[in-house]
């Protein structure tokens, strides 16, 4: 053990609690991803000049879209965990599968939830799917942010022993120092990939359909492989094979090759132009 851990910060998960009735940090994580994504997705599409042309998502689309989005984020996230992560204990509690109060959410169900959801609803009004991916991936950062934030308050989803000078000891994490993957997370998946999209967007990338929500999973799946090497792997799941392949990692490894398809395919086509659009 290192001589110097830093202390875990306590931070109530329950912001203001009336009786029976709570608010969580992590509820809240939700919240504002959702209305922050909202709102610069609406900005980014009101900017006729990054899509090479009039922008192909109106601006007013993205307000019934995004609910759309939520319930697929957290449809899609809730039976991701349930079928990923922990089957054969659904199997035998289905009605546990219900109390998502009590945790339980899967990045990569949440990520296929919502994709599924854009299918539907661009189908349903007529809207191309890639720049409405496009705008989605965008804006998705922010909301990973606030939600690793929310796992660190927690005290959820540590990192494994370590005894780095930043090492914690987590509340439910054991008396040994860890990695605080969380805020690691949090950096990789929230703020750098929202530097390199908002970047991207800027040099002309929305005018390629396809190519941010390529650049988008190409990255999550890397940012996602490197901190499984220092996370924790869910108890009940331990890890696949030896000491290092966890589930995360085995459910990002087809984020890096979809990434590179849709990249590819979004550099091998024109961009759009105002004439085009």
């Amino acid at each position: 053990m290192p001589l110097f851990v830093l202390p875990f910060p306590s931070i109530d998960p329950v912001l203001i609690a009336f009786g029976p009735f709570a608010i969580r940090w992590y509820a809240l994580a939700y919240i504002a991803g959702l209305i922050l994504g909202w709102w610069l997705a609406k900005r980014l599409c009101e900017r006729d000049g990054l899509w090479g042309g009039k922008a192909a998502i109106p601006p007013e689309a993205f307000d019934d879209a995004v609910v759309w989005i939520a319930f697929g984020v957290i449809l899609g996230g809730r039976i991701g965990y349930v079928l990923f992560y922990n089957l054969d204990y659904y199997l035998q509690n289905p009605i546990a599968a219900l109390t998502v109060w009590h945790g339980g959410m899967s990045f990569h169900g949440g990520f296929l939830g919502s994709i599924l959801a854009m299918a539907l609803f661009c189908r349903r009004r007529g809207l191309p799917l890639l720049s409405m991916l496009d705008i989605a991936a965008a804006v998705v950062p922010i909301g990973l942010f606030f939600g690793r934030l929310a796992n660190f308050i927690n005290g959820e989803l540590w990192g494994r022993t370590s005894d780095v000078p930043w090492a914690m000891v987590f509340p439910t994490g054991g008396p040994l120092p860890r990695h605080p993957s969380q805020l690691y997370e949090a950096g990789l998946e929230g703020l750098l990939m929202f530097l390199i999209l908002m970047i991207a967007a800027k040099r002309g990338a929305l005018a390629r359909p396809g190519l941010i929500a390529g650049l988008f999973v190409f990255l999550y799946g890397c940012a996602r492989i490197t901190v499984e090497f220092v996370r924790e792997p869910d108890p009940q799941l331990g890890y696949l094979y030896g000491d290092w392949l966890t589930m995360g990692m085995l459910l990002s490894l087809p984020m890096l090759a979809l990434g590179a398809s849709l990249m590819l395919r979004a550099r091998s086509r024109p961009a759009r132009s105002a004439a085009g659009a």
